[in-house]
């Protein structure tokens, strides 16, 4: 299957889980990726593993929190590839934290880099999508299903699932897409840093997960692969939620 031969793609967070996966995927697919990232060492291991396939990707180093950084990433995609077809937002940190030892940092940080870091890259590769183009937003089933321990998580992620339905009105005229996809429990790098305090109560717990146990970051990116795809081309505005049943 070859959906992206032609297509530039900048995918954000792609040093490890899912956005690693999503740039594995999208160059399988014949896609050139600018895979973007401030961990410049898992950004080394995303070429290593994308290395051999249809198409190419070129490691980048961002912060997707600071503006300059933002634009010069997208700007490095441009240049490298003459253009930009697809962007897949996937940067994200995640924190559960009982609400009295909620702190503002806590709230600055998971605000910057979900909902700030999404809309400025949203913000500059805009104006590099032409008809045709899509933006796939990676929120959260936590945006949509209330959680023990991560309403500040979840209000984040729910800004992302707003923000993108609110850009995807906006752009319908121009021919662009925008597409949130809303993943469940996943194993990742990120999850595990983001595990319960010790001292918490997780009796809760049991009762969210999924039926299918957690997804892969290879069974998320191939959602996201189809969201940015002409498959997925009569979809935006709408979640895709990605959670195994975990509310069945």
């Amino acid at each position: 299957m070859r959906r992206f031969d032609g297509k530039r793609a900048l995918v954000t967070g792609a040093a490890s889980g899912i956005g690693r996966a999503t740039v594995v995927r999208l160059v399988s697919e014949g896609a050139a990726v600018l895979a973007v990232d401030r961990d410049t060492e898992g950004l080394h291991k995303t070429m290593a593993a994308a290395e051999g396939l249809a198409g190419h990707a070129v490691p980048h180093t961002a912060d997707v929190t600071d503006e300059v950084s933002v634009e010069g990433a997208v700007g490095a995609a441009v240049s490298t590839f003459g253009g930009l077809d697809v962007l897949v937002n996937v940067a994200g940190i995640h924190r559960a934290t009982p609400i009295e030892d909620l702190t503002v940092d806590d709230l600055h940080a998971l605000f910057s880099v979900n909902l700030v870091g999404t809309a400025l890259f949203c913000r500059a590769a805009v104006p590099h999508l032409g008809e045709g183009g899509a933006v796939v937003n990676v929120a959260s089933a936590a945006a949509i299903q209330g959680n023990p321990y991560m309403s500040a998580y979840s209000a984040s992620k729910g800004a992302v699932l707003s923000f993108s339905r609110s850009l995807a009105a906006e752009l319908v005229g121009r021919g662009i897409r925008v597409v949130p996809v809303c993943p469940g429990e996943v194993a990742t790098p990120l999850t595990a840093g983001g595990a319960v305090p010790e001292h918490v109560d997780r009796s809760y717990f049991g009762r969210i997960r999924s039926l299918l146990g957690a997804a892969t970051p290879e069974q998320i990116a191939g959602v996201l692969a189809f969201a940015a795809s002409e498959d997925g081309g009569y979809v935006t505005g709408t979640e895709l939620t990605v959670d195994g049943g975990s509310r069945t």
